[in-house]
């Protein structure tokens, strides 16, 4: 009688399993990412690939395309909404001509701590702009940190709110960034991250804004001299997968790309984390000089940005900026 209940629950099992192993299926998935192989953005990729195969049995894999070699976030975020590349992990601030209400997540001066943001971004809230984009032809799939964005140039140290005023400064390709950095009186000139570099070198430019990560991976202290803690800006990547792609998975495949998503989703977080926290001592290790701002500075440069937020609160649309406030004071216990 053993015998009999042992192999009949050995048929039951395997009856239950086997519709799951027949809808999952041998699949590579194309990640392209701007950003350096270094970078925790690459290695949370890879970690995606890594639990994307365990969870599939080793049917289904990602492979990574660092440094721009597919593209810049643009152009990446095209080729997914045309069927032509499978994945990326660009800024949020890219996907503002696609989803406008995107734009609210980078109104200057919001976050104060990267808990705040994971507060809002893990919300019903920042599930609701990841739903706005499958009309567009992708899938959202959860929020990678970028970080606090810092200012840094070639030309002389910023000690004061009125010091960034007469730089160029390279921002990213949104009238946000350059509005915001017009504000502060710089020269706002947008170009794709994978021209920075070069851009900077050959002083195009002279200077740039982005999280102190990304300035040492990219070995931007070999271009770049002086940095301050401006902290303007919290910027947010989302991991994104072509609709098109997503629609071929069955629901099984469709479950572990969430889940692997939502894995390394905590794996680039934690990373990002702790390379920022020791990213400051290895820039000054190189040569880069860090100033801050003194608090009565940052309320200043808060004062300079308060007519960007007033104009873009009402551009991205004043209910969604109401709504990520209500959040974020939810966060705050307010």
């Amino acid at each position: 009688m053993k015998l009999k209940l042992l192999a009949l629950a050995a048929v039951v099992v395997s009856t239950l399993a086997a519709p799951v192993s027949a809808q999952v299926r041998e699949r590579t998935f194309k990640i392209g990412i701007g950003i350096t192989d270094d970078h925790p953005q690459a290695q949370a990729a890879r970690h995606f690939n890594e639990v994307l195969s365990a969870k599939s049995g080793g049917k289904m894999h990602s492979k990574l395309f660092a440094n721009g070699t597919l593209g810049n976030d643009v152009t990446m975020i095209s080729a997914l909404r045309g069927g032509t590349l499978e994945m990326t992990v660009p800024d949020s601030s890219t996907l503002v001509s696609v989803v406008k209400d995107f734009g609210v997540l980078n109104l200057p001066m919001t976050f104060n701590t990267e808990q705040e943001a994971d507060a809002v971004l893990d919300s019903a809230f920042g599930q609701k702009l990841l739903d706005k984009l499958p009309e567009k032809g992708l899938i959202g799939l959860g929020y990678w940190e970028n970080g606090f964005r810092q200012t840094t140039n070639s030309r002389r140290p910023i000690n004061k709110a009125d010091d960034i005023a007469g730089l160029k400064v390279r921002v990213i390709q949104n009238p946000l960034f350059i509005d915001s950095f017009a504000a502060l009186g710089a020269n706002a000139t947008p170009m794709p991250f994978t021209e920075l570099y070069s851009a900077m070198e050959q002083k195009a430019v002279d200077g740039q804004e982005n999280p102190a990560a990304t300035i040492l991976t990219s070995k931007f202290y070999e271009v770049q001299k002086h940095m301050v803690m401006s902290r303007h800006i919290y910027s947010t990547w989302v991991l994104l997968m072509s609709k098109k792609t997503w629609d071929t998975l069955s629901a099984d495949e469709q479950k572990i790309v969430r889940e692997a998503a939502r894995e390394a989703t905590q794996f680039e977080r934690k990373a990002i984390r702790a390379l920022s926290d020791k990213a400051l001592d290895e820039l000054r290790k190189v040569g880069m000089q860090i100033t801050e701002l003194p608090p009565a500075e940052q309320a200043k440069l808060r004062d300079k940005l308060q007519p960007v937020v007033a104009k873009f609160s009402k551009e991205f649309g004043e209910d969604t900026t109401r709504e990520m406030m209500a959040e974020l004071n939810k966060a705050r216990g307010k």
